[in-house]
């Protein structure tokens, strides 16, 4: 790819990506307007989002071979006990992945 052409795929993967920010905004202005099926994705896909990575994050672990899921089993006890006492998912994310890559290392 040339110069240019770099560019160019920069730009249109920028607008295309502002695009799809905008777009909810500019479609569903008021929450009265907001269709039942919009508000209804709303509330059930960020949990089923969590629930699949959480699947992902654990699908490689070996449980049956040294050091048996160890790193995995405690940096996940780690992000729900840090999730229930600050309820904050930021800390959660954070210090649980600190943890995964202390005990991995």
């Amino acid at each position: 790819m040339t110069i240019t052409e770099q560019i160019i795929t920069i730009l249109i993967v920028a607008l295309a990506t502002q695009l799809t920010r905008w777009v909810p905004f500019w479609v569903f202005r008021s929450s009265a307007h907001t269709p039942q099926f919009v508000n209804y994705l709303g509330r059930v896909l960020p949990p089923a989002i969590f629930g699949m990575l959480v699947v992902y994050c654990y699908k490689d672990a070996d449980f049956l071979s040294a050091p048996y899921g160890i790193p995995e089993i405690i940096s996940g006890i780690c992000v729900i006990i840090i999730q229930m006492h600050f309820k904050n998912m930021a800390y959660s994310i954070l210090l649980g992945t600190g943890l995964y890559i202390l005990l991995v290392n």
